[in-house]
């Protein structure tokens, strides 16, 4: 006899079964597919780097049409003790190839090809159009094109830039907007030429480079972590004043005076034994002034700095979240001060770097806004070490390639060239990177 339901629990004895309730008949089958919903800024990205990707695509096919003869690729130079043989390729081939890997990579963007067939499609684009652009420069003319001169140069453009990255990247971390490099740069060399004349050493002449790069990254501090000054307004304040400060005291005072206070000695090559004399890879990446090799150990420091100790862990939380940092007893303030000034330490060194490792003197706007490229580098490289050095190795390599252009005679306008870098910089800031993610501070002043 089955138990009444009225209210109240049916008695059951302890050796009574339990009841068990049959739910196969209540589960029903479901069938559920996770789609990938494409944003509007996303589409809007994609399409834009399809559209630049096809006018790259359209201008070497131009390019096609001038070039001419065999593109010859020189892997040594002249005075190399092992000569690696030439590479020589069929110029209009060449370009048209580099032509349809742009196409391609458009119209894959069109289709919406899988995330990791867009990846590979637009790497081989790039490398297509620079093959092209390069096979185009060289084809039928009288002079090889070096390559080892292009990495050498290369790596020499990319020292600074990479100093520079690095000293704003540390600074946005902690979220203090740095547009003053530029700023920093030419304070930098400016103390490292006068220092440097007047006691004969390079060390010296970089010490003072780096004090300086100090003291504006206290008076950027100063007015945007103290007084909460708009960040970006004192940046721009701050190289207007470096300008016209160091251009004021070159004119007045060390024009005047060269020898004394305008001549200082020179960083050489320092050769790697063993690795040096390896054919090819061992004159660019073993035989570097002193400068190179310190950016390169940088990048590894902050890396450390920033991702593997609690300095840098307080740093990054400044940087995202200041109010949530002050409640576990950060000092918001005493940490973008540190970051801001350490930021300093590595932006006049690269400064110095024009001086000490290029010119051997100081001239009026010697960094050439290359304070600014690295504030786009380290923006690309969405402020981690790593990716922004690369970055800064990307817009050495295009500064050295409009040179190289230059010295091939190909007919170009040698003011398109001079400007080939920045226009690379616009391009690959405003078409190939997309959405970045700055710290969620940066540049939002925090008040206790």
């Amino acid at each position: 006899m089955s138990p009444r339901i009225d209210g109240k629990l049916p008695k059951t004895t302890p050796d009574a079964p339990v009841p068990s309730v049959d739910t196969t008949k209540a589960q029903l089958p479901v069938s559920a597919t996770l789609e990938h919903t494409e944003s509007a800024e996303d589409k809007s990205h994609r399409i834009s780097v399809a559209v630049l990707l096809a006018i790259m695509g359209a201008l070497l096919l131009f390019m096609a049409t001038k070039a001419s003869g065999t593109a010859v690729f020189a892997l040594s130079n002249a005075l190399d003790s092992v000569q690696l043989p030439k590479i020589e390729v069929p110029a209009v081939p060449c370009v048209i190839i580099g032509a349809l890997l742009c196409l391609g990579s458009a119209a894959g963007l069109f289709l919406k090809a899988p995330p990791k067939v867009r990846t590979a499609l637009n790497i081989a684009a790039g490398l297509g159009f620079v093959a092209g652009f390069l096979a185009w420069a060289a084809g039928g003319r009288t002079f090889d094109f070096l390559v080892t001169n292009q990495f050498n140069g290369t790596l020499a453009y990319a020292t600074p830039l990479i100093f520079g990255a690095l000293g704003g990247l540390l600074g946005e971390r902690a979220g203090v907007v740095n547009v003053a490099i530029e700023a920093q740069f030419l304070s930098g060399a400016f103390a490292a030429a006068l220092v440097g004349t007047m006691t004969k050493s390079l060390l010296w002449g970089m010490v003072a480079g780096a004090v300086v790069g100090v003291a504006m990254g206290a008076l950027l501090a100063l007015f945007s972590v103290k007084y909460l000054v708009d960040q970006v307004v004192m940046g721009v304040v701050l190289n207007s004043f470096a300008t016209g400060l160091t251009g004021y005291l070159y004119s007045q005072f060390i024009t005047t005076a060269r020898e004394q206070y305008n001549d200082t000695p020179l960083f050489q090559a320092v050769r790697v034994p063993v690795l040096a004399d390896i054919p090819f890879i061992g004159p660019i990446l073993f035989q570097q002034k002193p400068m190179a090799y310190m950016a390169f150990a940088s990048v590894v420091l902050v890396w450390f700095l920033l991702f593997r100790t609690k300095w840098g862990l307080r740093v990054r939380a400044v940087g995202e979240h200041p109010e949530a940092a002050e409640t576990v007893g950060i000092n918001v303030r005493a940490v973008r001060w540190q970051a801001v000034l350490l930021g300093g330490v590595f932006a006049g060194i690269g400064g110095t770097y024009f001086v000490l490792s290029v010119s051997g003197q100081f001239i009026k706007s010697i960094s050439s806004g290359m304070g600014f490229i690295a504030i786009a580098a380290f923006i690309m490289g969405r402020w981690r070490p790593g990716l922004a050095a690369l970055m800064c190795v990307f817009f050495g390599f295009v500064t050295q390639l409009s040179t190289q252009v230059q010295n091939l005679q190909t007919g170009l306008d040698s003011r398109f060239l001079v400007i080939l870098p920045y226009v690379a910089t616009i391009v690959a800031v405003a078409g190939l990177v997309g959405r970045v993610r700055a710290p969620k501070a940066d540049g939002t002043n925090y008040d206790k």
